[in-house]
This record gives structure tokens, C-alpha cells and sequence, in this order.
């Protein structure tokens, strides 16, 4: 069973969504260390660390999270952090809403799965996908 760290990045307090995530990977087989709402960036590499998780699925909803996690890169060259998919969704912006502009920014920051404003069961399917051919 392959192991997934999730939660709300930041300051967002999005309980609901959060669960829906955990739910909806529990579902497909994956063992889940959910970390809840308001987490720290550097609280999510702890996890994937301490777990062993190869997936840190990131969500955001008040569309602050650029500000959580433009400092991923710096993270993962910290760490031995090889072989661990970097995925975050939600609404990931405040006031831009072109995916063109937001998913190469965070890609930038480290991500490997970005999904902005996107269905849930459309970026897990992605997941999924992306884990077959990468892992």
C-alpha cells in the first residue's frame, strides 16, 4: 500500500475538503497520514520523512498557498527526498485564476502534479497515471 502525506497548507482551515481527500485516497488503496488543516510546509517534509510516504498531496482553498510553498526546492535539496511525488490542488491563487501562469509557477517551486481549480477525482486519476509511469 503505497503511503500518501496530506493536508491544508498554511493558514486555511478547510476541514470538509481536507477530509474529501483523505477519503477519496483511502479509497483507491492508499494509506493516508492525514496532517490536517494549517500545516507548515516543513511540518509536510517531516512526514514524508518520518512515514516514508513516496506522495505529499498539498491542498489549498483561500488561495494563499504560494506563500507556503515557494520555498519547496530549498526543502527538497535539504533532504533525501528522492523517489517522492510533489503534488498540490485547490485554488492555489488569489485574483489570477490562469492555470497557464500558476501551474508552471509552482512547478517551478519543486511540484510535479499542479492542479489549480481542478476536480478532485480528475487529479487523482492524474496521480495515479503519473505513479505508473514514474515509480
Amino acid at each position: 500500500m503505497m503511503k500518501v502525506v496530506t493536508g491544508v497548507v498554511g493558514n486555511d482551515i478547510h476541514v470538509v475538503a481536507n477530509r474529501l481527500i483523505d477519503i477519496s485516497l483511502q479509497e483507491r488503496g492508499f494509506e493516508v497520514f492525514n496532517l490536517g488543516v494549517n500545516t507548515y510546509l516543513e511540518e509536510f517534509i517531516d512526514a514524508v520523512i518520518e512515514t516514508d510516504a513516496k506522495v505529499l498531496l498539498i491542498s489549498s482553498l483561500n488561495g494563499e498557498a504560494e506563500g507556503w510553498c515557494r520555498d519547496l526546492s530549498l526543502l527538497k535539496s535539504q533532504y533525501e527526498l528522492e523517489g517522492v511525488v510533489f503534488m498540490i490542488g485547490g485554488n492555489l491563487s488569489v485574483g489570477e485564476d490562469n492555470p497557464d501562469v500558476i501551474i508552471p509557477k509552482f512547478k517551478r517551486y519543486g511540484f510535479d502534479l499542479v492542479f489549480h481549480q481542478s476536480d478532485l477525482g480528475i487529479g487523482l486519476d492524474t496521480l495515479e497515471a503519473y505513479l505508473k509511469e514514474h515509480v
